[in-house]
């Protein structure tokens, strides 16, 4: 089945919704844009995309290979077609959560979160070295299961597709529709540095994962979020904002004394440190939840 690329399809509208959002955002001051901070972002889209391109046939090894060992012969049923959403959405909340909580997948996914503003083009801000993080092995099991492999990439597209519109400020709150599925609120939750919303809300289309599995936070009045990572780097130059997290491992890991600590700087959650000196969100959002207590 010659299934077609959905994010492919969707580009010129990714652009063009910007610029709908940009228009919006000068006339009502709901939306706010920087021009170096739009532009890093559009550019490192455009690197994301070379550089999967590029490396796609890596993870395509890995994917035909476990296809060929399937354990099931699933075909092109609707529900197949259903099925194979709902899972991949799954995985890809257990891969987010992960590029979250262990520093290597961080190193990469962190350029997705270095805007300090919140707007579509956020959305397009994506690493140029996924394929270096190993992040295609989580879907790895899709394929083995059945799913043909082109079904799989297919619904991949549709959830990439999904989260670009829930990058924005300028829609409120949804009603039940937020009882299931990503919503622009529950996304900004994610994007804030603000302790009370840290490593929360890792949904791709569906949020009755996060519910299921602890890591819901819902947006509130008055804690409006601020955006960015924990320690900005204050740069729109793209190779920075590319690579400033992996040259910090990369010094970690030169200056560790011992294989513990080689393999906690990968493993560990990001700020992790042999001396406790630096601070992970665990430890952030304790002493946040310390001061919420009353004297």
């Amino acid at each position: 089945m010659d299934l077609p690329d959905p994010v492919q399809i969707a580009t010129p509208f990714f652009i063009l919704l910007i610029a709908v959002e940009m228009l919006y955002g000068w006339r009502s001051g709901r939306a706010q844009f920087e021009t170096g901070d739009t532009a890093t972002s559009l550019i490192m889209g455009l690197g994301s995309l070379i550089s999967g391109a590029a490396f796609a046939s890596v993870g395509l090894v890995f994917y035909l290979t476990a296809y060929e060992n399937r354990l099931l012969d699933i075909g092109y049923a609707w529900w197949a077609f259903a099925l194979c959403f709902i899972a991949d959405d799954l995985f890809y909340y257990i891969f987010h959560r992960a590029a979250h909580r262990v520093r290597w997948f961080w190193a990469s996914h962190v350029v997705h979160h270095s805007s300090q503003h919140y707007n579509l083009s956020t959305a397009l801000r994506q690493s140029w070295t996924n394929p270096l993080s190993l992040r295609f092995i989580f879907r790895i099991p899709l394929f083995w299961i059945g799913f043909p492999p082109d079904m799989v990439l297919f619904c991949v597209g549709i959830n990439l597709v999904y989260q670009f519109w829930i990058h924005t400020e300028a829609i409120d709150r949804l009603g039940p529709i937020e009882w299931i599925f990503n919503t622009p609120s529950h996304h900004r939750i994610h994007h804030a540095t603000n302790p009370r919303y840290l490593d929360a809300n890792y949904a791709g289309t569906l949020i009755i994962w996060d519910r299921m599995f602890g890591t819901f936070v819902p947006e509130t009045a008055d804690d409006p979020p601020q955006y960015g990572i924990v320690k900005n780097i204050a740069s729109f130059n793209p190779l920075r904002v590319a690579f400033h997290e992996w040259v910090a491992l990369a010094q970690d890991l030169w200056r560790a004394r011992s294989l513990y600590e080689v393999l906690r700087y990968f493993l560990a959650p990001p700020g992790w440190s042999p001396d406790d000196s630096r601070l992970t969100t665990d430890a952030i959002k304790a002493a946040w939840r310390q001061r919420q207590q009353p004297t």
